[in-house]
Parts: C-alpha cells; structure tokens; sequence
C-alpha cells in the first residue's frame, strides 16, 4: 500500500500566514490593523491545517504567533459575532462543533506547539494560546476568557475541561465567569505561561525553544503529547499500564538506541524522530 504525504511546507494558507523553516511551522494571525481577529474562514483553515499536520512527517513542532504586537482578539465582531445573532440553531451548533474542531485537531496533532502570546489574547485567542502544548509570554501579554462579558457561557472549546487543568479550579471559574483579563504576571505565577520573555526576544525564545524540541526525539515527543491528553480519563492503574505500552514502543525506536550509543561513546545523540 502506498501513502501519499502531505508536504505543508509547500502549503499556501489564504487566511493567515504559514511558513516552514529548519523543520518548524509557523502559524502567524496576520490582521494587525483589528488586532488578528479570527474569522469563519480562518477557524476552518486552521482546523485543517492542524488535521494535516498529522501527516506530516517534515514538520517537527509549530509556533503560533500573532502580527502587530498582539496575539489575537477573538471572533471577529463584525465577520462572526453579528452573522451568529441571525443564524439557527443547526447552524449554531454547527459553527460551534468546527471551533471545536480545532482545539481537537491542535491537541492531537503530534507536534508539539508553542505559543507565542504578546498583547491581546482575548476569547478564542485565549483558547488558542490555552489549547497549545506550551506558552511563552511578554510582560505586555493580556489573557481574557471573555465570553461571559457578550453574554455567552465560560465553556467554551474545551475551557472549562483545560483551563483548571492548567491554573487551578478556583482561579479558572473567577475568569471564566468574569471574563476579566488575566495578567502576564498571574498567567507566569499561575502556570498558564512557561516563561515571560521581552517582546523583541518573544519569536526569538519560541522558536529556539521549537528548535530544542524538533531535534529531539520526536516520536517520543508525540507520545508524551498523546498520554496527556488521553490520561485525563483514565485511572491510575489504566494510565500506569497505558504508558508502559507507550514506553515499550519508544524502546524500539531508532532514537533510544542512538541515545545509548552516544551516552556509551559519552557524545551528544543525533535524534532522527523514529
């Protein structure tokens, strides 16, 4: 049987801007003049995006950024908020399964992705920078769950499952119910963000930190991506026995026995990600 392989770096988003270099993706939202809103064609572009990157052996670990000195301000008022209030409920739920659609697509595909969040980070932005593996931010970084504040509910996307996940029960239902701006300061003290970096040093440390990651062992990477989101559900002993299975597979990876040999010839190892 053959397979056909997505080649991504030869890809031409139209709704935001796509790029891939030494192995890493980069997403950038790039409507800078409205703060990189998120648009009904943008959302499903980056749904499947993010769906085709399981497919992609090339591409090692993705950073999402946003133009401009902001991340992303959310559904776009005019292109998504106001269509909404005209539309049924089929359609409603419809939408809402595709926004959910791409959390599902960024949590399962095997890279691991990073955000790089400055400025504005507010309603699906947040979701965005919340649902990524990792999350560097500037001292500028603004982080709001706001759904509350245009009379809509806190879950959204997967929020009230990841978010408590991340920053705690109690600290999650003051901004999901608030829909208050969450500091770059809280977001570092609570565990949202890995680490506040300058704004000049923000793609800089992100895509570094890509960088460390896609020349590891990447298939491992994978791995430890998919037993953290697949451990949520499972009992102590089903998580115990499932990351045995999952640790025996990586023993006979490629990348495990290079590791052994350079430690025995006391030299770095070359990780090939199989």
């Amino acid at each position: 049987m053959t397979f056909t392989r997505n080649k991504l770096a030869d890809y031409q988003a139209r709704h935001f801007s796509w790029r891939v270099e030494d192995r890493i993706g980069h997403v950038v939202l790039s409507i800078p003049e409205r703060k990189n809103p998120l648009t009904f064609q943008s959302y499903a572009e980056l749904r499947d995006l993010f769906r085709a990157l399981c497919y992609d052996q090339d591409v090692k670990a993705v950073v999402i950024s946003g133009a401009g000195g902001n991340f992303c301000s959310g559904g776009d008022v005019h292109d998504i908020i106001a269509p909404l209030t005209r539309m049924s409920m089929p359609e409603l739920l419809e939408f809402t399964r595709m926004t959910g659609d791409l959390v599902k697509a960024i949590r399962s595909c095997p890279q691991v992705v990073i955000a790089a969040v400055d400025g504005v980070c507010a309603g699906a932005g947040a979701i965005l920078a919340m649902v990524s593996d990792l999350r560097l931010g500037t001292p500028a970084a603004r982080t709001a769950f706001l759904f509350t504040r245009v009379g809509l509910a806190g879950c959204d996307m997967g929020a009230c499952a990841i978010l408590p996940r991340l920053i705690g029960q109690g600290r999650a239902a003051e901004l999901l119910f608030t829909g208050r701006a969450m500091t770059a300061a809280e977001g570092e003290r609570w565990g949202f963000f890995n680490q506040l970096v300058e704004p000049d040093k923000l793609l800089v440390e992100a895509t570094a930190l890509a960088r460390r990651l896609a020349s590891g062992p990447t298939f491992a990477h994978a791995m430890t991506k998919n037993m953290l989101n697949q451990e949520w559900s499972m009992t102590l002993d089903q998580a115990i026995e499932a990351e045995a299975q999952a640790q025996a597979l990586c023993m006979k990876t490629e990348d495990f026995e290079r590791a052994y040999r350079a430690f025995a010839a006391k030299q770095t190892p070359e990780f090939v990600g199989r």
